[in-house]
């Protein structure tokens, strides 16, 4: 029995709406556009609207060249850069699908999405990927970005006229496929989500008319640097251009904060651990770069911040309420001496962020909000073609993760589970009738999230039905809230809650290591001038009383939030993080739970021996 649904209303989309047809129509319209920016130095080089279309049609001109007839699958792996998106429009525009592989990806799972997409051609950004690929043993046409790929491309087209081009654009309708995206699922081998054109166009048309939708405008600019193959990332990137924004790109997640100081864009897209990894930057520096006076100014202006935001209530809503005079003067004071630097560090320019991929935890959500920079939260899935459900100015929840877009329903069946239905939503899995008719049974995909609706129709998430431990006494136990609060203390990398069929909840907790250096060195525990700390300097610390003790502030504080027989009994410090390349992470940074259990059961076995 459903107890619960909510609707996002009518979608209207037109012939306009249809992403293929993007860039000839700004092109037309505004020449000079500044579409987008790569980088070059330590600056930015401008693309206008007519160079980038110019670049599409050769490139389209040569993929056609190459044997790529309408309807093939064009594979794609490589980190951000322009040139992905120029290859993805070019793709679409020669008639053909863009299947996206990420560069993060193990030869099996290449193989696999190769061989099940049938792509015939592959185009790589390394030549050690290009080596990759052809220790498969397949039959595909393989090109190497940073071998020249485009240029290559380019000079096969060279005889073809840009009317082959448009001919074959006009042959794409909302109906046609625009992608094969394959899950980055934390279980089982990857499914290939059909994502045709509608999909598309209809993500970024609601995206549009949704107040989020404000951040993509004329004059905005993003900077993307998440993986383009997420299909958060194509998506967003895709609403800016539709809407008229800069998008620039950028991949070294390492040096983001000197290309978002030389960018500043007004909107940034990422992924809880980019805010979290933000803040704990900007922490670092103020409580054990600072000094005591400076570290003091952070945790108060902190508390403020998170304060403030929490007497505003909703945005926009009946619940909106107005801080005390107190707390606006606190507020002010703490802008000049703290929130202006959180806003460099994104920047300075960033008036908006958006969240997906997993939660944000409400402290940290409170947090950016406090200092000038709300980061929205939003709901979806490989299957949901990005964001079905969002908040945005205007229309926050602090806690959920919005509300549904235009043309999408979201209903709590019975058990808890989130089902979606609409415009967005996937019609079938590539080739896997059996999946899609488990996925869609009734008409409605059921994501295995568990969630509910407040009155107002926003979503909260509250945990993967599949996640659920189920203790030894017969306890259910939603590990993610917990894992959320774990991760949000300083020192903690990554968390991993766990207990099916045990006595008790455990937990298996990763270290920040700059962090646990920073924190050791304030206490006198390692030397000053001291680097990176090795395995073996972190598992000493382990030992010691001081971080453990730190350590169980954070248990202490997350057991705080459920009951006595949900909270963390023991736990286990590891000195290596999880990973991707041992498969215990997605490419989205999820934890992969069945692998972790695998690659470090000797550490949960020892959480239940006797002491």
């Amino acid at each position: 029995m459903t107890t619960q649904i909510a609707d996002g209303g009518p979608l209207a989309l037109e012939p306009a709406d249809l992403l293929p047809l993007r860039p000839w129509r700004i092109a037309v319209q505004d020449p000079q556009h500044h579409s987008f920016s790569r980088p070059e130095g330590e600056g930015w080089q401008p693309i206008t609207a007519r160079d980038h279309l110019s670049h599409l049609v050769d490139t389209a001109k040569g993929l056609i060249a190459s044997g790529v007839a309408a309807g093939d699958r064009v594979a794609l792996l490589s980190d951000t850069r322009y040139e992905w998106l120029l290859l993805d429009e070019s793709i679409w525009s020669a008639g053909a699908a863009t299947v996206p592989i990420y560069p993060s990806s193990s030869a099996l799972q290449v193989e696999w999405i190769l061989q099940d997409s049938g792509a015939r051609v592959v185009i790589v950004e390394t030549p050690a990927q290009a080596e990759l690929v052809a220790g498969l043993d397949l039959e595909v046409d393989v090109l190497v970005l940073d071998d020249g790929a485009v240029a290559e491309l380019r000079g096969r087209g060279r005889d073809l006229d840009p009317a082959d081009v448009e001919s074959r654009r006009d042959e794409v309708d909302l109906d046609t496929l625009a992608s094969i995206v394959y899950t980055s699922g934390t279980t089982g081998r990857p499914k290939g989500v059909v994502v045709t054109h509608r999909h598309l166009a209809a993500e970024v048309r609601a995206l549009l008319d949704h107040p989020i939708g404000e951040a993509a405008g004329p004059g905005k600019r993003l900077l993307m640097f998440l993986p383009m193959a997420h299909v958060l990332a194509r998506a967003v990137t895709y609403t800016a251009a539709q809407g008229g924004a800069t998008v620039g790109f950028w991949s070294d997640f390492g040096s983001i904060t000197d290309r978002l100081g030389s960018f500043s864009p007004h909107l940034v897209l990422g992924v809880p651990r980019v805010f979290e990894k933000v803040h704990d930057g900007i922490r670092k520096k103020a409580v054990h770069d600072g000094g005591p006076v400076i570290g003091e100014v952070f945790r108060r202006g902190e508390r403020v911040a998170i304060a403030w935001s929490e007497a505003k209530g909703g945005d926009g809503l009946g619940d909106a309420t107005e801080p005390s005079l107190r707390l606006r003067a606190e507020h002010a004071l703490f802008d000049r001496l703290l929130f202006a630097r959180v806003r460099a560090a994104l920047g300075g320019e960033c008036l908006y962020a958006i969240s997906g991929g997993g939660a944000l935890g409400e402290r940290l959500a409170h947090f950016f909000r406090g200092v000038g920079v709300p980061v929205y939260e939003g709901y979806g899935l490989t299957e949901t073609c990005a964001a079905i459900t969002v908040n945005g100015p205007g229309c926050q929840r602090v806690g959920t993760v919005g509300r549904p877009i235009a043309g999408a329903q979201v209903r709590i069946a019975e058990g808890g589970e989130v089902e979606l239905r609409g415009e967005v939503v996937l019609d079938e899995y590539w080739g896997n009738p059996e999946a899609t008719e488990q996925a869609l049974a009734d008409g409605w995909f059921r994501t295995g999230d568990l969630g509910s609706l407040d009155d107002d129709g926003y979503l909260r998430i509250t945990g993967r039905a599949k996640e659920i431990i189920v203790t030894a006494g017969g306890k259910n136990v939603v590990p993610g809230p917990l894992e959320d609060a774990l991760r949000s203390h300083a020192l903690i990398a990554n968390a991993m809650v766990v207990g099916e069929g045990q006595p008790y909840i455990g937990a298996l907790l990763t270290l920040d290591e700059p962090a646990v250096r920073h924190w050791a060195q304030a206490k006198g525990l390692v030397p000053e001038a001291g680097g990176e700390l090795g395995e073996r300097e972190l598992a000493e610390l382990c030992r010691g009383e001081e971080l453990r003790a730190e350590v169980q502030q954070a248990v202490d504080e997350a057991n705080a939030q459920v009951s006595r027989a949900e909270g963390i009994r023991r736990y286990r410090l590891l000195t290596e993080d999880f990973t991707e390349e041992r498969d215990e992470l997605t490419a989205t940074h999820k934890l992969r739970r069945h692998s972790i259990e695998r690659t470090r059961a000797d550490a949960i076995e020892r959480l239940y021996r006797s002491r």
